[in-house]
């Protein structure tokens, strides 16, 4: 099967039902030993140094690992994909083009995938095939999301990273199926972790994944991560048909339609407080304005830059906050 590079999570069984291998290149980047390379490929390009790493680290992965086609999100994720879109086809790489539309109306919804089925040149009915496959190994990732926030079984980063491999599936249905049975088998063995803190995480996906494991340290689990659980579709099994299942992704559209699902997150998991994450040069840190007006619960803003581990002084913020925290447990007490 031909590879096929992702700027974002898009429609990917419209990729399967044509044949291709989805390769998210936020994995690809992020997991990488040396991730820092792939930024230093973008910089050397000319990109410049105040722009967001991710967007560096996506150019740098499609480059080196030869990828030479990439679907680019146009409309309802980063506002540099389109100036990245128009380097990579200097490059060479054939682009193919996908918005989520910012009316967020279902038949606005609709006539984007149907232009997207059409330029692959498959059939609905190929298509829902591929979606029934594929929600299969999604209702997966729903497990180990309860083993996390009901059984307190499954971490953090557990459910971070199972979750967020959905944009993709690893490359692989079949060999990604296997490990999320393994996975989920060898967590029901565990015993529940009892931390007095039960926090959310919001925002786009960590540069630094080391942060599930500095608060677990700190008396506290994440017990939801917003936009890894989008990607994850829990909501899929209700969708009557794949237009209907991107209609309800709360990830690309408007901040009114994610507040909902945040909203009735924070009472399903009983959660403390929120780490809402934003990434340096990203105007989705703008956000966080919003979100600190409209949910009530205590939510510190973090940033993260080119690192992938926290900085000093991040992590004391984070110790601060989770004692403030603990502080307001013991006063509702």
């Amino acid at each position: 099967m031909k590879k096929i590079g992702l700027t974002t999570t898009v429609p990917v069984e419209v990729l399967i039902a044509a044949g291709y291998t989805p390769i998210d290149l936020n994995n690809l980047f992020i997991t990488s030993s040396d991730y820092l390379k792939y930024i230093d490929i973008a910089e050397r390009d000319g990109f410049p140094k105040s722009l967001c790493a991710w967007i560096k680290g996506i150019y740098g992965a499609c480059i080196e690992n030869d990828i030479k086609e990439i679907v680019g999100v146009m409309e309802g994720d980063c506002s540099n994909t389109k100036s990245l879109i128009e380097v990579l086809q200097l490059k060479g790489i054939k682009v193919y083009p996908f918005s989520f539309p910012h009316s967020h109306k279902r038949e606005d919804v609709e006539n984007e995938i149907r232009k997207f089925i059409d330029i692959f040149n498959v059939s609905i009915e190929e298509v829902e095939n591929s979606r029934k496959r594929l929600n299969e190994i999604r209702t997966l990732s729903k497990e180990i999301d309860e083993l996390t926030y009901i059984h307190n079984k499954a971490t953090g980063f557990e459910n971070h990273l199972y979750q967020v491999s959905l944009s993709d599936f690893n490359g692989d249905l079949n060999t990604f199926e296997k490990d999320l049975k393994k996975i989920i088998y060898d967590i029901k063995k565990r015993k529940p972790t009892d931390k007095k803190l039960r926090l959310g995480y919001i925002g786009v996906p960590p540069m630094t994944g080391d942060i599930y494991e500095f608060v677990e340290d700190l008396n506290a689990h994440f017990v939801y991560n917003e936009v890894q659980r989008e990607f994850a579709f829990p909501r899929a099994d209700k969708a009557a048909s794949i237009f209907d299942q991107y209609y309800d992704y709360t990830y690309p559209y408007n901040t009114e339609f994610r507040i909902k699902e945040l909203k009735k997150q924070i009472k399903n998991r009983n959660l403390d407080g929120i780490i809402h994450y934003t990434q340096a040069f990203c105007h989705r840190a703008v956000e966080d304005i919003v979100l600190k007006k409209q949910l009530d619960i205590p939510i510190l803003n973090i940033e993260g830059d080119k690192l992938n581990t926290l900085d000093a002084r991040t992590k004391l913020r984070l110790e601060a906050f989770l004692d403030m925290l603990l502080d307001l447990k013991e006063i509702k007490r």
